[in-house]
């Protein structure tokens, strides 16, 4: 199973797939979670030590040089569009209870996209891993599909886009099911989060009823608590973990 998580900046994108990998890990998956988002941090969602951080595969200049014969940070002039990747995984990942983590770092955006050694690297390295691993993939990406192209998206079994209650967080919704389709990816889920009460989960149904939601998440200060202390957010709540078993089957069945 291949999945892609995208939302606005700030609505527990990273709890959710953080919840997602300890589900399909403990019911034996093999997972790998790709981190693309420059603003989360999952090695501590996951549970890794501080001192456990990864290099993201885009700031590697030597690594990207040798593959792609090209300099890094280098604009025109010929290089490898087609880099070899597929040993990157167990080299440049870490790993925690049966969830194995990478960093992707950003794709620079300029134009069409920039045809530079880095995203091609990237780009390719994305490819790999949605079309060439057997194991559940979970992408965390940016607010937008920009680390997927055409090929890598028909990979994508479900496109996630995590919600709020709240317009902002609809209306990035509705900006990325826009990019998705530009790349003929429709097959899009919603879960809901941070919901108080009942209120809120009819509130995001009757704004999006075009979206199939997968599942809700109730808002839980432990959550929060153990954002600030660095540990994972199904550490102190098992309530989360039930909620994200029940997202998990959805997307199973």
């Amino acid at each position: 199973m291949k999945l892609a998580v995208t939302g606005k900046g700030g609505v527990g994108k990273t709890t959710v797939v953080a919840g997602m990998a300890r589900v399909f890990a403990d019911r034996g998956r093999k997972v790998l979670v790709i981190d693309a988002d420059p603003a989360s941090n999952m090695a501590l969602a996951l549970g890794l030590p501080r001192d456990q951080r990864l290099t993201p595969i885009a700031e590697m200049k030597e690594l990207i040089e040798e593959r792609t014969d090209a300099k890094s940070g280098s604009m025109g002039g010929f290089f490898k569009l087609n880099p070899r990747v597929d040993d990157l995984p167990d080299k440049y990942s870490l790993e925690k209870d049966g969830i194995r983590l990478m960093v992707m770092g950003t794709v620079q955006k300029g134009g069409g996209g920039c045809v530079c050694p880095e995203n091609v690297m990237v780009r390719t390295l994305v490819a790999h891993l949605l079309l060439g691993r057997n194991e559940v993939v979970i992408l965390d990406m940016e607010a937008g599909v920009e680390h997927l192209g055409r090929a890598t998206a028909q990979a994508v079994n479900k496109l996630i886009v995590v919600v709020e209650p709240g317009q902002r967080s609809l209306e990035v919704a509705q900006k990325i099911r826009q990019l998705a389709a530009d790349i003929g990816l429709k097959n899009i889920g919603l879960v809901g989060n941070k919901i108080r009460k009942e209120t809120d989960r009819e509130y995001l149904r009757e704004k999006m009823p075009d979206f199939p939601f997968l599942g809700f998440i109730a808002y839980d200060p432990r959550l929060i608590e153990a954002d600030l202390a660095g540990s994972p957010p199904y550490a102190e709540s098992p309530e989360f973990l039930e909620s994200m078993g029940r997202i998990v089957d959805s997307l199973v069945s």
